[in-house]
């Protein structure tokens, strides 16, 4: 073929030390033809020339329109790693909650940072995340339209400067490549170790996106799977430090309820996370049909039927900072019911008669009259926290966020000899989450534990001939 050579010839990597980034260069001729290729990180051009390389030694011809070995393809045929993440994150949309879309965009942004190919004429990092995460992975699936004319200059640069996703085959070094994703789903934006769960979970989407690919026939195989990654160290209980025990949840609750009115219409807020172990976007959601037996005296019933975690608008369907959802690792439809303490009863059916008497309402609402936000309830958690803990509790990681409450109620079922199982259903978790990490969360706990230990291990024996001045007797020897 005329259009096709075996006269290749590779070159060495070149480094560029530029003001702002550090390229390395691949360069090579094929027939009378120079080519060169800029990478952002020496891992991806060190596979790109290899590549090359073992093309050159097996015999293959090379393209002389584009400069490539024949089999890797036509230039026009390459398939972008920008590209397919457009169509990975579009395919994913309509069946993930609003957070995970979030955790996806993350994810995406993060890896399309290691997969820039040139350095020449880039956009900041500022302009290429903010682009990716409002627009491309985000307002693009929720809305639809043009972009906004501020970024498409950034969007069109991505267009063409990211690695073919053929360059992620196994066969030409995709592993290396891939290596070089994981290294930046570990790190933070400032270069710092994320997280091991948040690494983790990035590493999750990273390989969803890659077996999506296999799926569509992009890719012949993962490249993953030929990269040997540690797993990052991950907190597998949490902080005991954290948790209030009774007698400081009451003094917390008390702060609540002396922040004036703000504070009184909120204490059964916190009331629900502490006795009923209730997560934070769960309490929001709750109307007064949620609430079905409040007696006068004794215990009553919650039975909740949706959360109402906080995403942000970017990330829900209808543009909303949160998004009524399913509970938590439950499957639509399904409800739980969760008994309430006669002290919970007693709160709520204060605050019912105070402040939100109606059916068919939320039983808490913001200071303005629409849905409780974070900044609200966080303001006063604060602020009780500040006027209730001693200066030695507050310089403590003690009770950081209200969700500690939730963490004590759990803890307290559980040392109280309520059955795993029962306090697994009422919390809404599964039961190998809580036996790993709520078990030891109450403060003071531990001492109690001692003296279990000590009162089922003591002896009783007879003392020895001399050993307690008598030839007889009995005594207890603990």
């Amino acid at each position: 073929m005329k259009d096709t050579t075996f006269d290749v010839r590779i070159h060495a990597t070149q480094v560029r030390h530029g003001s702002r980034v550090t390229s390395y260069i691949v360069r090579w001729k094929v027939g009378p033809k120079r080519w060169k290729d800029s990478f952002r990180n020496k891992a991806q051009a060190d596979s790109f020339r290899a590549s090359l390389v073992t093309a050159a030694k097996n015999g293959e011809a090379f393209n002389l329109r584009t400069g490539r070995p024949v089999s890797w393809g036509r230039e026009a045929e390459a398939r972008s790693w920008y590209a397919f993440s457009l169509d990975y994150a579009a395919a994913k949309w309509p069946y993930a909650s609003p957070n995970h879309r979030r955790g996806i965009a993350e994810a995406l942004t993060d890896a399309t940072e290691a997969l820039l190919t040139s350095p020449k004429g880039a956009p900041s990092r500022e302009e290429i995340r903010f682009a990716l995460r409002s627009w491309a992975y985000s307002e693009r699936l929720q809305k639809g339209g043009e972009p906004p004319a501020s970024i498409v200059p950034t969007l069109r640069w991505l267009e063409r400067n990211t690695v073919d996703m053929a360059d992620l085959s196994p066969d030409r070094g995709g592993a290396t490549i891939a290596r070089s994703v994981l290294d930046r789903l570990s790190q933070k934006k400032d270069g710092s170790p994320a997280a091991g769960t948040t690494a983790t979970r990035k590493r999750v989407t990273f390989n969803n996106a890659m077996e999506y690919a296999c799926e569509r026939s992009i890719l012949p195989a993962n490249p993953l799977k030929r990269v040997k990654w540690t797993r990052p160290r991950m907190a597998q209980t949490l902080d005991i430090r954290t948790v209030v025990n009774a007698e400081q949840a009451a003094r917390l609750l008390n702060a609540v309820r002396q922040q004036g009115k703000r504070g009184e219409c909120m204490v059964a807020f916190f009331g629900l996370m502490y006795y009923a172990a209730l997560r934070p976007e769960e309490v929001i959601d709750i109307r007064r049909e949620n609430l079905v037996s409040l007696p006068p005296e004794g215990w009553g019933e919650l039975r909740l039927t949706h959360s109402e975690p906080r995403s942000g608008s970017r990330w829900t369907n209808g543009g909303t900072a949160r998004d009524r959802q399913p509970l938590k690792h439950r499957a639509p439809g399904e409800t739980r019911s969760v008994p309430l303490h006669p002290e919970l009863v007693r709160l709520l059916r204060h605050h019912i008669e105070a402040f939100r008497g109606q059916p068919g309402t939320r039983l808490f609402i913001g200071p303005r009259g629409g849905i409780m936000t974070d900044r609200t309830y966080l303001s006063a958690w604060r602020t009780a926290r500040a006027n209730a803990l001693t200066p030695e509790e507050a310089a403590s990681p003690l009770a950081e966020t209200p969700y500690s409450l939730r963490h004590a109620a759990v803890s307290t079922w559980l040392s109280a000899g309520v059955a795993p199982a029962q306090v697994a259903e009422w919390a809404g978790h599964s039961v190998a989450v809580l036996l790993r990490v709520y078990a030891k969360c109450v403060a003071g706990q531990e001492e109690e534990a001692k003296r279990r230990i000590a009162e089922a291990t003591k002896v009783i024996r007879k003392p020895t001939v001399g050993e307690s001045g008598t030839s007889g007797g009995s005594g207890e020897v603990a």
